[in-house]
């Protein structure tokens, strides 16, 4: 059995879930604290980043991205009709282009400032960087937020899933983030119904229970967080 070391409530590792989830596997789960910065994992990834995928022959696979090309490359032709980095290479480009748009610019722009200040330093020592949430850092996520709601709401409006025709790496990755968003009531879903309902068809997929099910301690989710039919 494949071992995911991650962290509940990073975007990345949220996105790796949900990928093997689609591909039909079910790793053991190893809850990071990153900023912990262990020895051991250290080891995995000198990085001190998450997800690391470490299989079961010991090969330790690094980010989400990587480990999404890893997946497609030793799984992803057991898909078939379902793959979730398409065959064809332009297909490939717009599914990689978004990648890249979620997982690094909307990482950048929301989630790293939402999740960090938010969630992770409640939990970090001030050695680490806790303290209290930096205000001009979560309202500038929450002003990022909207473009990239707007953008997601453009691209739905033109295609039945964000990269295409079918579900692809693309929709997992930008799910992934909005989740950890969704959780702390920071998505203004009134102001995108496209790409609310979009976010609604992948919150439904089974593959999203597990995200559905996450919980910061001593923090609950927002009302409709696990809602899927918000």
């Amino acid at each position: 059995m494949a071992t995911l070391h991650h962290s509940s409530f990073c975007p990345h590792s949220r996105f790796v879930r949900l990928v093997m989830a689609e591909m039909g596997m079910e790793p053991q789960l190893v809850e990071e604290r990153p900023w912990e910065r262990r020895d051991d994992f250290l080891m995995l990834n000198p990085a001190g980043t998450t997800p690391v995928l470490v299989e079961e022959g010991g090969l330790a696979v690094p980010g989400g991205g990587v480990i999404a090309e890893y997946l497609d490359e030793t799984r992803g032709l057991g898909l078939s009709g379902i793959r979730l980095l398409p065959e064809a290479p332009a297909a490939r480009v717009e599914v990689r282009r978004l990648l890249d748009w979620f997982l690094q610019k909307f990482d950048q722009e929301v989630t790293g400032y939402l999740v960090t200040e938010k969630i992770h330093k409640r939990f970090m020592t001030s050695q680490h960087g806790g303290g209290p949430p930096d205000m001009n850092a979560i309202r500038a996520a929450r002003s990022n937020v909207r473009y990239h709601l707007k953008y997601i709401g453009y691209l739905i409006s033109r295609r039945n899933w964000l990269a295409g025709s079918h579900l692809t790496y693309a929709d997992l990755a930008a799910a992934a983030h909005l989740s950890c968003v969704d959780y702390l009531g920071d998505v203004p879903w009134d102001e995108d119904e496209m790409a609310r309902h979009w976010y609604a068809r992948v919150k439904s997929r089974p593959s999203f229970r597990g995200l559905l099910a996450d919980r910061v301690a001593g923090m609950a989710p927002a009302d409709h967080y696990a809602d899927l039919d918000f």
